[in-house]
C-alpha cells in the first residue's frame, strides 16, 4: 500500500475511529490505530505481538482492530465494492470478452473455506469436512481481479451447494433484482440471444446465470473445449483470491477471534484488497504462492433447467466454431 493510499483511507475512517481524550490520558492516535491494523491484517501476527510492539494493552489492540475493521467495511465498501449496475456489469463483461475471450461473462465465482479457532458456544456449525473450523467467503470477481460481490458468514458446515443457495446472491439472482444486462447474441451466424452468465466450478449449479463445467469423463471434443475455456474464465477468482491471501496474511493462519470479529476482518480485506488493487496495482511477489484458502466442496447437483443446458451448450458450440482459439486444442 503507497502512502498515498494509507493517508486517503485514513481521511475516510479519520471521524469514525477518532476517540475523546480524557484529564488523565490523550486517546489514541486514528493513525495509530490505522496502522496496528494494518500490521494486523497484512502480517498475520498475534495480538500479543502487537501487544509488545506497540506498548498498548492486549484488551486495547483487539478493540482498535475490531474497531477499524468494521469501519473500513461501512465506508470503503461504497467506493471500493460499490452495488453493481448495468453499466458496470457492461464493464465487467468487456474485460472478460477481452482477456478471457468469454463473451456475455459478468464475473467469476467462487467460495473459500476461511479457516477459524473453534468460536465458542457454537458447537460443530463450523466444523467443516476438512475437519476444522470455518466461515464462508462466497465471492465474485471481475477481470481486473477485484471483487464485485462478497458473501461472507456462511457456517463451515453448511452443504456447498446450501451456501449458494442460501446466499443473498443467489436470491438476487433468482429474484432478477441485480440489474443484470438483458441476453444478447454472442454470433453473428446464430442470433438466439444467450444470458449474461457468471462462471463457476462443480460446486455450483447451473442456472440461466450461471455456467459450470461438463461433469463425467467421457466427453465429446465440444464440452472439453468448453470447460477449457470456461476455466480459463474462472481462474480469474482463483487469482482474485490468491493475491488477496498473499498481500493480507492473516489468511495463512486460523482466525482467532470470535465471529463476528471474524466476519469484520474478512470483509475488511475484500474492500482493503479492491482499494489497492485499484490504486497500486499489486506486486508480482503476491501472485507467486497458492492461496492457502480451501475451496467449497463438490457435490451432486441436479442437472438444472433445460434453458440453462440449451445456453451451455450454445456456448460451447460457438467455442469450436466462430469464437474457436487458434491454440485452445492443444490445451485439453
Amino acid at each position: 500500500m503507497s502512502i498515498k493510499s494509507f493517508d486517503d483511507i485514513l481521511h475516510v475512517i479519520k471521524v469514525d475511529i477518532t476517540g475523546d481524550s480524557t484529564i488523565l490520558r490523550d486517546s489514541i492516535s486514528a493513525e495509530e490505530k490505522l496502522v496496528i491494523t494494518l500490521r494486523y491484517l497484512a502480517t498475520g501476527c498475534s495480538f500479543a505481538d502487537l501487544h509488545y510492539g506497540y506498548r498498548l494493552g492486549k484488551s486495547t489492540i483487539i478493540k482498535i482492530v475490531e474497531q477499524v475493521c468494521k469501519v473500513l467495511w461501512s465506508k470503503l465498501k461504497f467506493t471500493s465494492m460499490p452495488e453493481m449496475t448495468t453499466e458496470k456489469w457492461k464493464e465487467v463483461e468487456e474485460g472478460f470478452k477481452k482477456y478471457a475471450n468469454f463473451p456475455n461473462c459478468i464475473g467469476a465465482i467462487d467460495g473459500k473455506h476461511i479457516e477459524l479457532i473453534q468460536p465458542e458456544h457454537t458447537g460443530s456449525l463450523f466444523y467443516n469436512y476438512k475437519t476444522y473450523f470455518s466461515s464462508v467467503l462466497l465471492a465474485v470477481c471481475d477481470a481486473n481481479y477485484c471483487f464485485v460481490y462478497v458473501d461472507v458468514g456462511s457456517y463451515g458446515k453448511t452443504s456447498d451447494s446450501a451456501i449458494f443457495k442460501n446466499s443473498e446472491f443467489f436470491k438476487r439472482i433468482v429474484n432478477n433484482k441485480l440489474n443484470i444486462l438483458n441476453p444478447k447474441p454472442i454470433t453473428h451466424i446464430d442470433r438466439t440471444p444467450l444470458p449474461h452468465v457468471f462462471v463457476g466450478d462443480e460446486a455450483f449449479g447451473i442456472m440461466s446465470n450461471v455456467m459450470r463445467p461438463y461433469g463425467g469423463t467421457q466427453l465429446t471434443h465440444t464440452k472439453k473445449v468448453f470447460n477449457y475455456r470456461l476455466s480459463r474464465a474462472r481462474r480469474y477468482i482463483e487469482c482474485t483470491f490468491g493475491i488477496m491471501s498473499n498481500k493480507w496474511r492473516i489468511f495463512h493462519r486460523p482466525i482467532d477471534v470470535n465471529i463476528d470479529f471474524a466476519e469484520s476482518i474478512i470483509k475488511a480485506c475484500t474492500v482493503l484488497h479492491n482499494y489497492v488493487r485499484m490504486r497500486d496495482g499489486y506486486r508480482y511477489e503476491d501472485t507467486l504462492y497458492v492461496s492457502p484458502l480451501q475451496s467449497i466442496h463438490l457435490e451432486n447437483l441436479p442437472r438444472g433447467s433445460l434453458c440453462a443446458r440449451t445456453a451451455r451448450e450454445k456456448f460451447a458450440n460457438y467455442f469450436v466454431n466462430e469464437g474457436k482459439l487458434q491454440w485452445q486444442n492443444n490445451m485439453i
